[in-house]
């Protein structure tokens, strides 16, 4: 049995007014998911409390509140900054005029979210200390309010507010089949940082989004 489940999951809840868990198959237009991916998820937990010697395992998210949407536009650029373009600038001159570049999106978010993440630490081969000091740090960072940096929903300009649950948390009574979502990225050992996206079935009951357990296997 993997130390890990020999535990409770570790929870957190996390709230925001704005979130956008993008769906990887829209190309130009931002659409959300209904409900916070797994991924999204573990960006949360590694935000507040992340080593090399573990890795998260999200086991359940609990939607708390309705599902609701919000339309907006953005301005966004349309090319991506390139190192050795800057140094260039930087050498011979020139530079990146955004109005030049700029395009207006549409973005279907959610608003007004709030989430109960159940995750498991689960150690790698080279650790070498105990599970349980892992547990405790991060449950000190969650009531201390400690972040690597601001975690946020989908999208890094939607900032994300965490606290320890106070057990008044109900989940919203919504059963629904949310179709195939995004469970990860598996990323190539070149260092190119291209990743495979990894889909599942995803299935909301009673309000609560269970992970299976044997994505995390697959992805081994």
């Amino acid at each position: 049995m993997s130390q890990a489940l020999e535990y409770p999951p570790l929870e957190v809840k996390v709230w925001g007014g704005i979130a956008c868990f993008t769906r990887p198959e829209m190309k130009v237009e931002r659409v959300s998911y209904d409900v916070m991916t797994p991924s999204a998820a573990r960006g949360v937990l590694e935000a507040i409390f992340w080593k090399p010697e573990f890795s998260w395992q999200v086991r359940e998210i609990w939607v708390l509140n309705p599902i609701r949407h919000l339309s907006i536009l953005r301005n966004e650029v349309n090319s991506k900054a390139v190192i050795s373009t800057a140094q260039k600038w930087v050498k011979d001159g020139g530079g990146y005029f955004a109005e030049d570049d700029r395009a207006q999106r549409h973005t279907l978010a959610l608003r007004e979210v709030s989430y109960l993440i159940k995750a498991d630490i689960v150690l790698k081969s080279h650790a070498t200390d105990n599970i349980a000091k892992y547990r405790d740090q991060f449950r000190r960072r969650v009531e201390r309010g400690q972040c690597y940096h601001i975690p946020y929903l989908g999208c890094r300009e939607f900032a994300a507010y965490f606290s320890p649950p106070d057990r008044s948390e109900q989940a919203l009574a919504l059963t629904d089949d949310l179709g195939r979502m995004l469970f990860d990225l598996d990323y190539t050992s070149d260092g190119s940082g291209r990743g495979t996206p990894r889909f599942f079935l995803a299935h909301l009951k009673a309000g609560v989004l269970r992970i299976p357990t044997e994505l995390y296997r697959e992805g081994a």
